[in-house]
């Protein structure tokens, strides 16, 4: 048997206690057999291990390799740049790794530094580290809960579990065993550590402490949970081996081709040394950081703050959304929705305080109301606030109106009868205002309030507005009746809650964001599935998710007790169809995360309590809500929303997934243009030509082509359209066939024209040709960069849209200028003196290029 199904006597026995609590003696054997009530710390790696970790990269270590290759051809300038551009990575890896190590940290920041217990009948005060099980717990109002334990004595106790189960509203709880098997949200018999009192008092036997505590088992869930690579990541370290491999092959058949034709074999290896220079884009994992930092910048403008640079491309694969409902989809705010009296429904706006029931119901809103707005801050139970709330909207002061009619006496809340009752001095009267629960309420009236006067209730007056509540109810709203009684005595007693007038009833909701359902209506034209996943339940959760597009007619609601129950089998078979999750534990969430991963899909987990950090973990994009969310939540996401707003998500993956484009077309100008070096040397290898390029000259290029354009290509901005793609297949690696083409075809246009520079100069000299050639390839790669901007042509783009490319092409050709047009520096770049003929030839040859693949673009272009 669970703790909740227990009754008081069976636990007292179970844990060998007794009411007046536990003797000093006692409570150091149970303290050495428990341990002390804290959460444990999992292992962590040191700042050291962090940054060596860095390296593991196989792209890190092709660079490396890299800076050792141009270190041993005498290119230190190089190798210098190289080591830089690697070790800044590793420390922006290190910085964030370190900053994300602080989940745990904060879980034990729930702790409460103090707790009453009782202790051999007394009560004392201890820290909180020392209560052990079997202690009895005391609590009141203000007080964070130290443990998990069963409610003994409640006396109006309501505590607020939102950290742990999502539910926005506190807790009625009770000291009655449950028979039946129920969720963690609707154990009403339990507390739990972390839960916050927010009203009443009550006495808790202590059952688990520390890490078997709930909030305990979540923290060790975040600990054994392993972070995902992001798909770019995992895309790169494919990239990254297929291209090591294809770069050993060549530089492997270069030398060998070398040593055949009779070169000495240190010339070979430094001829092949040379052509790996060429071939590694040494700047990709620099541009690949700055393209994915630009992104966090413009999605921190959108209200998402991304903890992990590398996470913010992880959006733009996504293909599963589960989001949580309170604040991200609904305003979390509970807000009233439709009042029901005198047998028809009434907007809110719509009451008449010159209109006498309109105006006793009113006053049942204000006046039998233990909440307070005072300037911008309100306190007290969010039902209570959506009333005051509503009557701020009539401009009648709260606090006006309690002065006009003060509280005489009253009877408050009891989780037992669910109602509540306030006496006041209204029009020389005393009356007693009453609100509860309409079938409580019901039974208790003998008349009803109508705008002609007060009628003796009929049955079937009793059963309209029965009706009328169950039909609220099944819409998913919380419904509450008011009535009144004319009193005559000052006082009241519990048993003076009777012979009630029926005023009528109001229903309330936290309604959707205006903005949620296009947003979702966005999840479905981008291929993406939204789910709700919710503590609330399940009629609550179906009928917001109706409203706002995530539930259709042939979808499937489930709760956390029937996923229980469901092997994976049957829930990886169902899972297409299932749209909301309701009273769900943080063991369902992350089962559900880990299903829809393993059907190969890219999910991100939106979630702002202690019981959603181990899906956000386990998520491959955790998102936590920067307004509502616990610290934890926040530690263990990879990205923040400052407004709470699942539309701020949807705009987020449109960034994600142009900075994945954006990605690509930089490697598609690096790899197209490294391949057009590549080709030079091969086909002047092939030819028993001298290398076409001096090692300097490869240097510039890297330095000059390899990194402006790249990072200006980063900067495009996001399409329109964008979401009219589907998520992209992950089976599917940056190096795909169409990828591939595109590469080789571009490589061999850039190739031919710079090798014609090359034998035209050649007819000259061999410093005229090498100059040449030189010049080409660097200006034609330069203008490659418009190129690769977009799939499609600059004339539907529009040439003048990103003007970073503009700016990087003009600093390329300006320095390419001066090297070749300033005598003093021909030296150190190795260049000859060209001819203005010669500079002419280079600026068209390098134009060429340029204009096929524009018109090949166009060709390709289905809207013409």
């Amino acid at each position: 048997m669970n703790w909740y199904q227990m009754d008081e006597e069976q636990i007292l026995e179970e844990l060998k206690t007794s009411r007046c609590g536990l003797n000093e003696h006692e409570v150091k054997i149970r303290q050495e057999q428990y341990g002390s009530n804290t959460l444990k710390e999992g292992k962590v790696k040191s700042p050291l291990m962090i940054f060596l970790s860095q390296f593991k990269d196989l792209l890190v270590i092709i660079l490396i390799v890299a800076a050792f290759v141009s270190f041993i051809s005498g290119e230190k300038e190089s190798t210098i740049v190289i080591l830089a551009v690697i070790t800044m990575n590793a420390v922006l890896g290190t910085i964030q790794e370190i900053k994300a190590q602080k989940s745990l940290d904060s879980l034990k920041q729930l702790s409460l530094p103090k707790a009453r217990v009782l202790r051999d009948n007394q009560k004392v005060e201890i820290d909180s580290r020392g209560i052990t099980v079997g202690d009895i717990l005391l609590v009141e109002a203000g007080d964070v809960v130290g443990a998990d334990g069963r409610i003994i004595d409640s006396f109006s106790l309501q505590i607020n579990e939102s950290s742990l189960t999502g539910e926005a509203l506190s807790v009625d709880k009770m000291s009655a065993s449950i028979n039946e098997e129920c969720a963690l949200g609707d154990q009403k018999n339990m507390a739990f550590s972390s839960g916050l009192v927010t009203y009443g008092r009550g006495s808790i036997l202590v059952t688990e402490i520390g890490m078997n505590t709930q909030i305990g088992k979540i923290a060790r869930m975040l600990d054994e949970t392993k972070e995902r690579k992001s798909p770019l990541q995992r895309n790169l370290d494919d990239f990254s081996k297929k291209l090591s491999v294809m770069i050993l092959v060549i530089c492997l058949a270069v030398f060998g081709l070398s040593i055949m034709q009779g070169t000495q074999l240190l010339d070979a290896l430094m001829f092949a040394v040379a052509l790996a220079v060429a071939a590694i884009p040494e700047a990709l994992a620099s541009i690949v950081t700055i393209v994915l930092a630009i992104g966090t910048q413009r999605m921190a403008k959108e209200h998402a703050i991304m903890k992990q640079i590398s996470a913010v491309e992880s959006l733009g694969s996504v293909s599963v959304i589960c989001s949580d409902k309170t604040g991200t989809l609904t305003q979390n705010k509970m807000t009233v929705m439709q009042v029901y009296f005198d047998e028809s429904l009434h907007e809110p706006l719509e009451l008449d305080e010159n209109r006498p029931l309109d105006r006793m119901i009113m006053l049942g809103f204000v006046l039998c109301n233990d909440a307070q707005i005072s300037g911008g801050q309100k306190l007290g139970d969010p039902t209570e606030i959506a009333f005051l709330d509503l009557l701020a909207k009539y401009k009648i002061g709260e606090l006006s109106t309690r002065d006009k009619y003060p509280r005489i006496a009253e009877n408050p809340f009891d989780s037992e009868r669910k109602l509540m009752s306030t006496l006041h001095r209204i029009d020389e009267k005393n009356m007693i205002l009453c609100k509860g629960a309409p079938d409580e309420l019901i039974m208790r009236c003998t008349s009803i309030q109508r705008e002609d006067g007060i009628h003796p209730i009929t049955e079937a007056d009793k059963e309209s507005i029965l009706n009328q509540n169950h039909a609220f109810a099944k819409a998913g709203f919380r419904v509450l009746g008011f009535a009144c009684r004319l009193f005559d005595k000052d006082d009241l007693e519990l048993k003076d809650e009777q012979e009630f007038t029926f005023l009528g009833l109001a229903s309330l909701m936290d309604p959707p964001r205006e903005e949620s359902t296009q947003a979702v209506a966005d999840c479905f034209r981008a291929g993406i599935k939204p789910i709700m996943i919710t503590g609330d339940h399940k009629i609550t959760a179906v009928s917001i998710a109706r409203q706002i597009g995530i539930y259709h007619d042939g979808d499937l609601c489930f709760s956390g007790e029937e996923i229980t129950k469901m092997s994976d089998a049957e829930l990886s078979e169902k899972l297409p169809q299932i749209s909301v999750y309701a009273r769900v534990a943080p063991e369902h969430k992350i089962r559900i995360v880990d299903a829809w991963q393993s059907r190969g899909n890219i999910v991100a987990m939106t979630g702002d309590g202690v019981n959603d950090a181990p899906a956000l973990k386990q998520a491959d994009i955790g998102i936590a809500m920067g307004i509502t969310g616990t610290q934890v939540s926040k530690d263990a996401a990879k990205m923040i929303l400052t407004d709470d707003n699942f539309a701020t998500i949807i705009k987020a993956v449109a960034t994600g997934r142009t900075i994945f484009t954006n990605i690509r077309n930089a490697i598609l100008y690096l790899l197209s243009g490294n391949l057009s070096g590549i080709i030079c040397v091969l086909a002047a290898s092939l030819l028993m030509l001298k290398v076409p390029f001096f090692p300097v000259h490869l240097l510039f290029i890297n330095l000059i082509t390899d990194s402006l354009p790249a990072i200006a290509i980063g900067m495009e901005k996001v399409k329109h359209d964008i979401l009219s793609d589907a998520p992209r297949d992950m089976k599917e690696g940056i190096l795909n066939g169409p990828m591939m083409r595109q590469i080789g075809f571009e490589g061999i246009v850039i190739a031919a024209a710079t090798m014609t520079a090359y034998f035209i100069g050649l007819k000259t000299s061999y410093p005229a040709g090498a100059t040449m050639a030189f010049a080409t390839l660097c200006l034609a790669r330069l203008l490659h960069g418009f190129n690769c901007r977009s799939r499609e042509s600059l004339k539907r783009i529009g040439f003048f849209s990103n003007p970073y490319s503009i700016l990087a092409f003009l600093v390329g050709f300006a320095f390419l200028n001066i090297i070749l047009l300033v005598p003093s520096l021909h030296s150190w770049f190795s260049v000859t003196t060209i001819s203005m003929e010669q500079l002419f030839m280079i600026y068209g040859l390098a134009l060429l290029p340029t204009i096929l693949i524009q018109i090949v673009k166009m060709l390709q272009d289905p809207k013409g």
